[in-house]
């Protein structure tokens, strides 16, 4: 099994300060390295991060969280040696005592990618989506916006590419980039908790929900174009028969 010293866990946090410390602490309680990105907050985030044992980058201007994840995951491989990369937010939402049952999970897949999933979660107009962009895209996964996911090398490779710095959100269009490139995402049913604070950066306003849907549904006619899509969802006809 992966030793957990040689995990890194990157955190993307946006004015978390009420929870950030507990979550660095638990998984630090694990043994594995904590890498916390400060995504320009307001609130004390960075300093109940260092002071829970944290290494913490604090980015200059609010950059979003999938380029603070960007930014951990590139500063965490040139730190020190890690087997895997696993990104989770800092709000609360995920549980780090998760942590080693994904990591068993992740080597028992041989997979890429795994992520923790929990389709239980989120609105009905959610999991609507959720359906839709499965059936669209044939990926195979429910959940497909959680961020508590595991990477390894070859993902990392792909995802802190030029390509990958053109995404906008670690989710769907991660997905659909991986599996072009070849390599293999899995899921792993998980618990989640409801955020202790903050709210969803995709889901806040109705503005910010129909920006997500056209890029989202971008990125999907590009994997069409591109053929992955087509396919995946050829495969996904042979298979049902």
């Amino acid at each position: 099994m992966i030793n957990p010293s040689r995990v890194a866990v990157i955190i993307p946090a946006l004015n978390e300060a009420p929870t950030i410390g507990s979550v660095v602490e638990q998984v630090r309680q694990l043994g594995c390295a904590v890498y916390v990105v400060d995504d320009n907050s307001a609130d004390t985030t960075y300093g109940e991060a260092v002071a829970a044992g944290a290494e913490v980058l604090r980015l200059p201007y609010t950059a979003g969280a999938w380029m603070a994840v960007q930014a951990g995951l590139r500063h965490a491989l040139r730190r020190a040696e890690h087997d895997c990369f696993i990104t989770m937010d800092g709000d609360g939402q995920h549980k780090p005592r998760y942590i080693p049952e994904l990591i068993r999970e992740f080597e028992r897949e041989d997979a890429n990618t795994l992520i923790g999933s929990c389709p239980q979660r989120g609105s009905r107009a959610r999991k609507f989506a959720w359906r839709l962009f499965a059936r669209l895209t044939g990926l195979g996964i429910v959940d497909l916006t959680s961020g508590f996911r595991v990477y390894d090398h070859k993902a990392l490779d792909v995802l802190l590419s030029g390509e990958g710095a053109l995404l906008d959100y670690q989710d769907i269009g991660v997905l659909l980039l991986l599996r072009r490139k070849g390599l293999v995402c899995r899921e792993h049913a998980i618990g989640m908790c409801e955020r202790v604070v903050g709210h969803s950066r995709i889901f806040d306003t109705w503005l910010d929900v129909g920006q997500y849907l056209v890029k989202t549904f971008i990125w999907i006619f590009v994997d069409w174009i591109t053929g992955s899509g087509r396919k995946s969802r050829e495969q996904e006809g042979h298979d049902a028969f």
